[in-house]
């Protein structure tokens, strides 16, 4: 049986491998890269609805499908999903999907659905997942993360809404999805067992996850930081041990996305106390795998420009234009921040992901997640995006030694005696343990987003405009109460980070009174 193993390992390895040369061909010759998966998308959409209309068959240069094809919003977008989600074929995508990323999005409650295609499943995200397990075994070749298994956590998926009594077509996280479609060799490396992974009760998940792990040969973890943390006490809590490292000693690996990760890296570093453990981020959303940590030594994220997405980007003026006009890759300039325009193989064309860049880099073209087109703090000009709030937080915490579990912040008003406004900001934070230091955790927290945003500094000038930030510790399992009565409690699905908009904080701290 080892041996049988042992072989499989070394073919998985192989196949794995075979993907360094890909990642290398995007980043020596990305505009060629782009180029062909504009063609493909135009030829295997051309006699869909959405090709027709839009004459795709006549192969359309970059140019002229952006002239031709408008850039749509989930809710401009929305009548031809839906028609998809009732089983209309060749609408958007050649056939009709059967899976759907279903999504709550961080900018409303509404409820978005995805279209999760074979090509989407099979040419992003799982090929994406080929990429970051052969940069893994390149950059940590001690951790043989094929030796071992990798301990995914994620959401759950149920029947369609708009197809009840189909039992073929499915909605859920897109972790779920994933999951459920993974091919052979992803299955063999990965545990808990899909019973227990898609649960879709999240404290039971928790516990009969954490009990079926305990002794499994863990090496890799993936998920999101917040509930992972939640399960990683549980194990340790289970095993009567000291560190998860007493539990699983050849863990190496941890790969995070779907939130930022500074404001958690103390705790991991506590909770996992391993010189030889590492982190590496992917962006992979509902809308497709869009990037991925390729060095471990930077934290930026590499554009992934072969994996069936088309991309364009919105510069910050555009953002609200009634004509947005994008660019192209070829055009983007360093440190600036533009709004993400996909066109997917699960037909989303010239769709606003509703997230926004910055690149650091364009040769290769590497990028930050810098926040979202209406997610971030603009009440008074201050232009604060979630880069800046996770960078802060990071800060403070360092200065205060402590860790943040989760937090919100949206503007709060104040009227002053002459009649002038003054704004300021309201944070509601659940830190990970009592006692914070608050008034030096709010200066440093302060002081840090003056120094990385001259908007907000100008407007913190002598208090004039904003005035300091305010903190408010909020008592553990305060934003999984919030999440929970809303049903959105694990998987994908989060709090808001920033609003300009105070109905979450204030239903919070209502949920606080109560």
């Amino acid at each position: 049986m080892k041996f049988i193993q042992s072989a499989q390992s070394a073919i998985l390895t192989w196949a794995v491998q075979r993907r360094l040369a890909s990642i290398e061909h995007i980043r020596r010759y990305p505009q060629d890269a782009q180029a062909q998966v504009l063609t493909s998308l135009l030829h295997a959409a051309r006699r869909t609805e959405w090709g027709r209309r839009y004459g795709f068959a006549d192969a359309p240069s970059a140019r002229e499908f952006a002239r031709r094809v408008p850039i749509s919003s989930y809710e401009e977008l929305y009548p031809e999903i839906e028609r998809v989600l009732r089983g209309e074929t060749d609408v958007l995508w050649p056939g009709k999907p059967a899976w759907f990323a279903k999504s709550s999005g961080t900018t409303n409650a509404r409820s978005k659905y995805i279209p999760i295609t074979r090509e989407s499943l099979h040419e992003g995200h799982y090929r994406a997942g080929r990429d970051m397990t052969a940069l893994a075994t390149l950059y940590y070749p001690e951790v043989d993360i094929l030796g071992g298994k990798t301990l995914s956590l994620g959401g759950t998926h149920g029947p369609n809404p708009f197809r009840p009594d189909d039992a073929a077509s499915r909605v859920g996280d897109v972790s779920a999805v994933i999951m459920q479609n993974l091919p052979a060799w992803a299955e063999f490396v990965r545990t808990p067992p899909l019973e227990l992974a898609l649960l879709d009760e999240w404290e039971e998940k928790i516990e009969r996850i954490a009990r079926h792990v305990l002794q499994a040969d863990v090496r890799v973890l993936a998920g999101v930081p917040t509930w992972m943390i939640v399960l990683l006490r549980r194990v340790v809590e289970l095993a009567g041990a000291e560190s998860i490292v007493d539990v699983w000693p050849n863990l190496g690996l941890f790969l995070h996305g779907a939130v930022a990760f500074g404001p958690y890296r103390e705790l991991f570093r506590q909770l996992i106390p391993s010189p030889h453990m590492h982190y590496l981020e992917v962006y992979n959303a509902s809308e497709g795998y869009l990037a991925l940590q390729d060095e471990p030594d930077s934290e930026d994220l590499l554009l992934l420009l072969d994996h069936g997405i088309y991309y364009e980007f919105l510069p910050p003026d555009q953002w609200e234009a009634a004509q947005p006009q994008a660019i192209g890759l070829e055009q983007v300039e360093l440190g600036k921040q533009y709004a993400l325009i996909i066109s997917t193989n699960a037909g989303l064309w010239r769709y606003k992901i509703g997230d926004t860049v910055r690149f650091t880099s364009l040769a290769p073209y590497r990028i930050r997640i810098s926040g979202r087109t209406k997610h971030f703090l603009n009440a008074f000009g201050e232009e604060v995006v979630v880069e800046n709030a996770d960078a802060a937080l990071a800060a403070a915490c360092q200065a205060t030694g402590t860790t943040v579990r989760d937090y919100t912040a949206a503007p709060i008003y104040f009227a002053a005696h002459d009649g002038a406004s003054r704004g300021g900001h309201q944070w509601l934070i659940e830190f990970t343990h009592p006692g914070v230091d608050l008034a030096h955790f709010t200066t440093v927290l302060d002081t840090t987003l003056r120094q990385l945003n001259s908007d907000y500094d100008a407007k913190r000038h002598r208090d004039i405009a904003l005035t300091p930030p305010v903190v408010t510790a909020v008592p553990a399992g305060t934003f999984e109460q919030w999440l929970a009565r809303r049903g959105k409690l694990g998987g994908q699905h989060k709090v808001p980070r920033l609003s300009n908009s105070r109905e979450i904080l204030d239903e919070l701290l209502e949920q606080l009174n109560n």
